[in-house]
C-alpha cells in the first residue's frame, strides 16, 4: 500500500529546491556547512569573471530569492528556522567573500572558516536576531550579519597580509 505524502505545488517544490540550494540541506549531517562549501564554486566563478559587482548582485539576488524560499518552506513545514534550509550560508558565504581575491586561496578559505565560525557562534547581535526575528526573513537575516562580522574579519586579514608583504 502506497502512504499518502502531502502533495506540494509547483511554487512550494521550487520554494524547497532553492531554499535547500538543490537538495545539499538535506545531507544527513552539518548542513549548514555543506550549505557554505556548495557555495563557494559558483562564488568563484562570479569573481572570477565578473568580479565584485557580480558577486554582489547575485548575493543580494540570492538574499532576495532566500527570503521568499524560506518563507515557503517555513510556510510549508511550520518549523521556524529548518536545518535543511541552506540558502541562507549561500547569501552569508558570498556576502563574506567579496573582499577575497579569486587566485588567492588562502583567502578564500579564512572566508569559509570565518563565515562558518560567525554562523554558528552566533555573537550579538546574530545571536539575537536568530531568537527574535522569525519566518523567511529571520532565517536570511542572522547570516547576514554574521557574514558582516566575518566580511570584516577577512578584510582585516587581507588588509594585515597587504601590509607585511609592501612594507
Amino acid at each position: 500500500m502506497r502512504s499518502k505524502l502531502p502533495t506540494r505545488t509547483a511554487s512550494q517544490r521550487l520554494g524547497f529546491a532553492l531554499a535547500t540550494w538543490f537538495g545539499v540541506g538535506n545531507l544527513p549531517a552539518a548542513p549548514g556547512t555543506f550549505g557554505s562549501l556548495a557555495a563557494l564554486p559558483l562564488a568563484w566563478l562570479l569573481a572570477n569573471y565578473g568580479g565584485v559587482p557580480a558577486l554582489a548582485v547575485a548575493g543580494v539576488a540570492v538574499f532576495a530569492v532566500g527570503w521568499w524560499a524560506s518563507n515557503v518552506y517555513v510556510d510549508t513545514t511550520g518549523i521556524d528556522d529548518p536545518g535543511p534550509v541552506v540558502i541562507d550560508e549561500v547569501a552569508g558565504q558570498w556576502l563574506t567573500l567579496l573582499p577575497a581575491a579569486p587566485g588567492v586561496w588562502w583567502h578564500w578559505l579564512a572566508g569559509f572558516v570565518l563565515f562558518r565560525m560567525f554562523d554558528i557562534v552566533k555573537p550579538w547581535p546574530v545571536g539575537w536576531a536568530d531568537k527574535r526575528i522569525k519566518g523567511g526573513f529571520g532565517v536570511m537575516f542572522d547570516d547576514i550579519l554574521a557574514a558582516i562580522y566575518a566580511f570584516a574579519a577577512l578584510t582585516g586579514l587581507i588588509l594585515i597580509e597587504r601590509s607585511i608583504n609592501f612594507s
